[in-house]
């Protein structure tokens, strides 16, 4: 997140930039890769094909975009903000301590994964996931009660643990995701500086950025069981099952007797599209419109 030195309260705009971007980001490609990931990792016999099938048969194209509003809106509003300003206060007092660029990445994006995890993506990731796997409400003919009474039915049966289910896992989900993007993503940056032979400090053209994004945002998605778990303690295709497994890792041992080491990896193809384009986004877009603004 390079910080723009000598301007006394840049930072806080990180919050504005992040807010936007991260909307730019769901709103475009993200939540119809989101939904396709979910799909897979939620009912793991299904192929890409079938998933793809199965997620236009709930509305054609608008079927990839169940949850956005207003669940990954208010999501990406809020977690945006909190992760950009995270991160770049900490990227920003690491570098000053003397800190790598690619281990401040890391630090930055762990730190920042983590707040934005607890501070609001809890909820919202469940109520995604919720919106996702309730289709067979809608494939039996009856109308699905609205998002909002879903949202109130599970507050009124679990309380605030319901609507926060699986927050732990999505906590750990976002640490390593953002730490492993800015991380891989920033070493990248410097890997490419020193083959175009330029210096630390001096700047890449957009090829090279987005090209570092790429690299950060795919290498990434090596933490994909973590988000199989996820998925699986958030999805409804199973219900309220009493014998459903409690925790993370309790969560993590079923799915590997069911479905094995391949079931932990389900969806990772999907992810790997959504860790780029979101890295692209959240790294190489964000660094580029501060930039902007530290000009002005």
């Amino acid at each position: 997140m390079a910080p723009v030195e000598g301007k006394k309260g840049f930072s806080w705009s990180n919050i504005a930039v992040g807010s936007v971007m991260n909307l730019f980001e769901v709103s475009t490609l993200g939540q119809g890769l989101e939904v396709l990931k979910s799909t897979l990792a939620a009912d793991r016999s299904l192929t890409m094909k079938q998933a793809v099938q199965r997620i236009y048969s709930r509305g054609g194209v608008a079927g990839f975009y169940q949850g956005l509003i207003p669940w990954a809106w208010i999501e990406a509003s809020t977690k945006g903000a909190v992760l950009l300003f995270t991160a770049a206060e900490i990227e920003k007092y690491s570098v000053t301590a003397g800190v790598s660029p690619a281990a401040a990445g890391l630090l930055g994006g762990m730190g920042g994964g983590i707040a934005q995890a607890y501070a609001t993506m809890g909820f919202c990731t469940c109520m995604k996931t919720v919106e996702i796997t309730r289709h067979k409400e809608a494939a039996s003919g009856v109308p699905p009660p609205s998002t909002w009474k879903v949202f109130g039915d599970i507050y009124k049966a679990e309380g605030i643990a319901g609507i926060n289910k699986g927050v732990n896992a999505v906590a750990l989900r976002q640490m390593t995701n953002w730490g492993s993007r800015m991380g891989f993503a920033r070493l990248s940056e410097s890997l490419i500086r020193k083959a175009r032979g330029k210096t630390d400090g001096e700047k890449l053209n957009l090829p090279d950025k987005v090209a570092s994004a790429t690299i950060g945002g795919a290498l990434a998605t090596w933490n994909q069981p973590i988000e199989v778990v996820r998925v699986e303690m958030q999805s409804m295709l199973k219900g309220s099952d009493p014998n459903k497994p409690k925790g993370v890792v309790g969560t993590f041992n079923h799915i590997y007797k069911e479905s094995g080491i391949n079931g932990l990896y389900r969806g990772v193809t999907p992810r790997i599209a959504l860790g780029i384009w979101q890295t692209i986004c959240m790294v190489t877009f964000s660094d580029m419109v501060r930039e902007a603004l530290g000009a002005k």
